[in-house]
């Protein structure tokens, strides 16, 4: 069993940035696929980055690619998601997701394992 536990959201403006963390607990990390979803209110929820359960690549979804970064610390049972050059439109409560040797793109939303409750992230004009 796998608990993922998100942090880092919060209010910035527009053209700021934020990190969001997402902590894991239980054994062998390594093994998983990882992702970051978000769900703005009255719309689905959508990929934003996938990471490999080697590290070894990654997926963005094209709204976010140059702004947003993604990396894996299995030392630490963490997962990152550096978000610079924030927009209002990137609005939304902020998912991450693991998949057991998955290869940590979009279809890990149909594929996760396990997903923690979500942070919230403003991006005020």
């Amino acid at each position: 069993q796998v608990q993922l536990v998100e942090s880092g959201g919060g209010l910035v403006q527009a053209g700021g940035s934020l990190r969001l963390s997402c902590a894991a607990s239980g054994r062998f990390f390594s093994r998983y696929a990882m992702g970051w979803f978000r769900q703005a209110p009255g719309k689905d929820r959508e990929f934003v980055a996938g990471i490999s359960w080697s590290g070894g690549v990654t997926d963005y979804a094209d709204s976010v690619k140059g702004r947003f970064t993604i990396s894996k610390d299995n030392a630490k049972n963490t997962v990152y998601l550096q978000m610079n050059s924030l927009k209002p439109e990137d609005t939304a409560v902020y998912y991450c997701a693991a998949d057991e040797y998955g290869s940590g793109n979009a279809a890990l939303k149909y594929n996760a394992d396990y997903w923690g409750q979500g942070t919230q992230v403003t991006v005020s004009s």
